[in-house]
């Protein structure tokens, strides 16, 4: 199935069935905080052979949601991405189904070159090519102690 396939499946159809993913050894869900939060930490999305995964704002959280590495903005993002790895495993997919990221750093004038230097060498040791199309944002994260969170998109044949 082509992306125009998936797309003219979209327009005919009258629901879409999509499934929660999640991946409890390296994020808990949010559900679960103290302070519930109401989103999931990603969405899978099949038409026919092709999947979609959307995955939700993903930053330097731990299994029990604590905030790790706190204060170390290249081991946030180290962390960030292992956490949207788990993700991606969990469906059966890597970074090289990502097709685009939405990158929010909490001070880009401070952290863009460490950021750019370690996603670089991230995406290398991924074998990336084509590299993902990606977008970087200042924002302020929802919690304090976070300097770095990335939403991502993948697509992918299912197995």
């Amino acid at each position: 199935m082509t992306i125009e396939d998936a797309i003219q499946q979209l327009a005919s159809s009258t629901h879409i069935e999509k499934k929660r993913i999640t991946n409890h050894n390296v994020l808990n869900e949010a559900y679960d905080y103290a302070k519930p939060s109401a989103f999931s930490r990603g969405i899978r999305l099949d038409f026919g052979n092709m999947a979609v995964l959307l995955i939700s704002g993903t930053a330097s959280i731990d299994e029990h949601g604590q905030t790790v590495h706190v204060g170390d903005f290249r081991a946030q993002l180290r962390r960030t991405f292992q956490n949207i790895t788990g993700l991606l495993e969990s469906e059966g997919a890597t970074w090289k189904d990502i097709v685009r990221t939405t990158c929010y750093l909490r001070d880009i004038d401070r952290d863009y070159a460490a950021f750019n230097e370690e996603r670089a060498r991230f995406y290398a040791e991924q074998g990336l090519d084509p590299l993902p199309a990606s977008t970087g944002i200042q924002a302020i994260l929802c919690r304090p102690d976070l300097l770095i969170e990335i939403e991502a998109i993948a697509v992918f044949r299912n197995a």
